[in-house]
């Protein structure tokens, strides 16, 4: 198991056991002496906890820090979340649909799920509400996925990288996957979808898919890993992430 995964598990196993005693978390902090914004951390799996304050959170709980961490080891799910990135014409949608068949687990789309949460289409939420109302959502949404604890493949919108607390959480509590390619396979999988608008009075279009590539690729090059799709079909591609998840789980 990685570092991330015990801790993502430490931080479930922490907010079950603060329910069951229905400590509030200022009641909690006040009970071990840790910070009430480092048990925030701890809860959503972000806290590298030292022994000392394991000890001291184990002891509030009524419990001990070999039994604490031992509960968050096996309560990590067998298939972590799969989580699948990338700018427009990445391939998320249709790899997804391939990968969730092969893992035998559901897909999911994050921004579906996010017009679904608002009662609206994506193109109506930016226009009526503005972008940052559309990131709050979206954050809400993928914590809700997260802690439903279930095996999925998610697409992840391409802009979800630059909300630095959205692709924290995510990067912290799934398996992330940047299904990289040229530019020119991103235009021409869009353009070969039936979707004329990357050109439609825009005559700049592909040196603005290039900046925006450019300026994206280091936020998704922290992705757990990276596939090469360029010049692969939609099975080839999917194939290749199964492989890498499988090496991945091989190695926990």
């Amino acid at each position: 198991m990685t570092a991330e995964a015990l801790l993502a598990g430490l931080g479930r196993r922490t907010r079950e056991l603060r329910g069951e005693r229905q400590f509030t978390l200022r009641e909690l902090s006040q009970r071990s002496g840790l910070s009430a914004r480092f048990l925030v951390q701890v809860e959503a799996g972000e806290g590298n906890i030292s022994v000392k304050n394991l000890a001291l959170l184990a002891a509030a709980l009524g419990t001990s820090p070999a039994s604490l961490l031992e509960a968050a080891e096996s309560e990590a799910p067998a298939l972590p979340v799969v989580a699948l990135l990338g700018v427009r014409g990445a391939g998320k949608s249709t790899v997804g649909r391939r990968l969730a068949r092969r893992l035998r687990v559901p897909f999911v789309e994050l921004d579906q799920q996010v017009e679904e949460a608002a009662g609206l289409a994506l193109a109506e939420i930016f226009a009526l509400h503005g972008e940052a109302y559309f990131r709050r959502l979206e954050k809400e949404t993928l914590a809700r996925l997260l802690d439903e604890g279930r095996p999925i493949v998610l697409a992840c919108g391409g802009g979800l990288v630059t909300a630095s607390d959205t692709w924290s959480l995510l990067k912290i509590r799934a398996l992330t996957v940047w299904l990289r390619a040229d530019p020119e396979d991103h235009w021409n999988r869009v353009v070969q979808q039936g979707d004329r608008r990357p050109m439609a009075n825009h005559p700049q279009a592909m040196i603005e898919l290039r900046r925006l590539l450019r300026s994206r690729e280091p936020l998704y090059a922290e992705s757990t890993h990276t596939v090469d799709t360029s010049k692969l079909t939609a099975d080839a591609a999917a194939h290749a992430v199964e492989n890498v998840l499988s090496r991945s789980a091989a190695r926990r």
